[in-house]
């Protein structure tokens, strides 16, 4: 896929999950170390440009991940956190669980990429249980990539179903970790979280004001 031409398009927005995880994927640095959480977060290995030298990392212990797996390519040794069977790029290592969970802690990835439930504008994630009572935990390894890599972004919608926004003056919901998002993507916009408050760089199918009006959360616009 061609990231310009790509984005160029999505500027009718609202983005899509695949479109989503094409601009992520695009804002990745050559040669990267990431993690790609379970759920949306996956699909970024899909888009990843040939030749980016991204090399992924997966908590249950792969180095040199790659794209999901087609039919033919199936091995049901090789997942992803999500259970997708995926493909090895050359190069690939195994290890143990234990010494996958060490890279993350260990501040050896430059990059996570995580699903939420909601981020505050200070930067807290909380991305592993809404509260309710009926609802199954899943912290995984979400606490440790989100102090661990030196950069975390998020990839979520930016509304709930019942139109409730997920970026927040403060979440409410249990918390994965403080202050440790530096990027949310959303299917309407993208958002920085800077020590200046939460910047809004680009907008998909939604004005600056429309944005303003339907989110309790301050923002700064970039200038384009």
């Amino acid at each position: 896929m061609n990231p310009t031409s790509h984005l160029a398009h999505s500027e009718r927005g609202p983005l899509d999950k695949h479109e989503i995880a094409a601009l992520v994927a695009h804002d990745i640095p050559r040669g990267a170390y990431v993690n790609l959480g379970i759920g949306r977060p996956t699909l970024v290995a899909d888009h990843l440009p040939a030749g980016s030298g991204v090399v992924l990392h997966t908590e249950n212990g792969m180095l040199n991940m790659g794209p999901a797996a087609k039919d033919g390519e199936i091995d049901p040794d090789l997942t992803n956190a999500g259970k997708i069977p995926v493909t090895e790029l050359p190069g690939a290592a195994y290890f143990h669980h234990a010494d996958s969970f060490a890279m993350m802690r260990g501040g050896h990835l430059d990059v996570c990429v995580l699903g939420a439930f909601q981020v505050s504008a200070e930067g807290d994630l909380a991305n592993w249980h809404t509260g309710a009572p009926d609802a199954i935990p899943a912290v995984g390894g979400a606490m440790d990539l989100a102090v661990g890599a030196k950069k975390v972004f998020v990839m979520m919608t930016l509304f709930t179903k019942t139109g409730a926004p997920k970026l927040v003056p403060r979440c409410t919901y249990p918390l994965t970790g403080l202050a440790c998002v530096d990027r949310v993507y959303t299917d309407v916009a993208v958002f920085d979280i800077t020590p200046r408050g939460v910047t809004v760089s680009r907008t998909f199918g939604i004005t600056h004001e429309e944005l303003a009006e339907q989110l309790q959360v301050p923002l700064l616009f970039a200038r384009a």
